[in-house]
């Protein structure tokens, strides 16, 4: 199991997060799971995997 140290919003300090094994198929090609889980707390995260790009409209006040 991999783990990384990161701020946890709820812990309010840096703490170790784990990735638990993956149960939706994302490292069936090979790729990495973006979940992760506080080893203290349980609060999860989502990071990576955005595939898609997205134009952003911008507004100026007049």
């Amino acid at each position: 199991m991999r783990s990384q140290t990161w701020p946890c919003p709820t812990c309010g300090e840096d703490t170790v997060f784990e990735q638990p094994g993956c149960a939706d198929g994302h490292t069936a090609d090979g790729g990495e799971c973006p979940e992760w889980a506080c080893t203290d707390c349980g609060t999860a995260f989502l990071l990576g995997g955005l595939d898609v790009v997205v134009e952003a409209a911008v507004r100026r006040a007049a």
